[in-house]
């Protein structure tokens, strides 16, 4: 059963989210551990809306589930054949006005 288990691990998280006219984000980092394919990141408690114009910037709770080696490698191979999507570039003629 080994490589089906999964390491639950609880961090903190810095959280950065901006609503402003030059900017529409959020990002969560985790600090001091690496985030490897197929781990999942929970974040806990952090604000969900802010108002137009604002930057919030706060650390939360979170729980990291590591993967185990067989959903770490079925990650990293399904991933290859995901990234071959970004390769559908169009390029279209530029009309003549």
């Amino acid at each position: 059963m080994w490589p089906f288990m999964a390491e639950t691990v609880a961090i903190r998280c810095d959280v950065d989210i901006e609503k402003t006219p030059d900017s529409l984000h959020a990002h969560a980092v985790p600090d001091g551990i690496d985030i490897r394919p197929g781990d999942v990141v929970v974040v806990h408690g952090a604000p969900t809306n802010i108002a137009f114009g604002d930057r919030l910037t706060c650390q939360c709770p979170a729980t990291v589930t590591r993967a185990g080696p067989v959903a770490r490698w079925w990650t990293e191979l399904t991933a290859m054949f995901e990234l071959t999507d970004l390769y559908e570039v169009g390029f279209l003629p530029k009309e003549i006005s």
